[in-house]
């Protein structure tokens, strides 16, 4: 009975450890979950066009490590944009367009970033993992 019992604790640790391990606390994302329109190959010339790379340290764009701005690796497994706004592809897109009117005062410029050239660099953004 108390070999039955050591078992099943046991078994039951194991498998909470297994559970814990496949949690790394960011929230799964799929492919769909993508920014719908955007292309990140265009992404990527958008964000070299739009000189983001001058305070942004951004994988896979060359020059000098920038930090005016957060490095912007892994930015599909953030949670929020600027501390208070959900990280979704199209939430990017409106922050990327338009940084004051969302917090006003921000370091983030607005640079008249076009819906496409948001939505592409959101695609591009989306993609780094």
């Amino acid at each position: 009975m108390i070999k039955l019992g050591l078992t099943f604790v046991l078994v039951l640790c194991v498998s909470v450890l297994l559970l814990l391990t496949a949690c790394n606390g960011r929230p799964l994302r799929s492919t769909s979950d993508f920014v719908a329109g955007g292309n990140p190959q265009a992404g990527w010339q958008a964000v070299q066009d739009y000189g983001c790379h001058t305070c942004h340290t951004i994988p896979g764009i060359p020059g000098p490590d920038a930090y005016v701005g957060p490095p912007l690796d892994e930015w599909a497994s953030r949670s929020y944009i600027a501390g208070n706004l959900s990280n979704t592809p199209d939430n990017l897109v409106e922050w990327i367009r338009f940084p004051q009117d969302i917090e006003p005062g921000t370091v983030m410029p607005d640079l008249d970033v076009t819906e496409d050239a948001a939505r592409n660099i959101s695609a591009y953004l989306f993609n780094l993992r």
